[in-house]
């Protein structure tokens, strides 16, 4: 979910004031989704896949650009 007026419109987890991005930082951090569940008890395990489910299809979506290579005549 995405709302401009919460947490400066980065995506959230529905109904929390939680970030898909700190999610993401708490699983790279070694985090298993049964630790983050039970330091933040109001999520459920949807929610954290969810967040995977997101980040997933931004990364598909992502285009990548080639630097180009110029050559400089004189």
């Amino acid at each position: 979910m995405i709302n401009p007026r919460i947490l400066g419109g980065k995506p959230i987890i529905k109904g929390t004031r939680i970030s898909v991005e700190f999610i993401l930082e708490l699983l790279s951090s070694g985090m298993s989704t049964s630790d983050v569940l039970k330091e933040y008890p109001h999520l459920k395990r949807e929610d954290v896949l969810a967040a995977l489910d997101f980040a997933t299809k931004t990364v598909k979506r992502e285009e990548i650009i080639s630097p180009i290579k110029i050559s400089h005549k004189r």
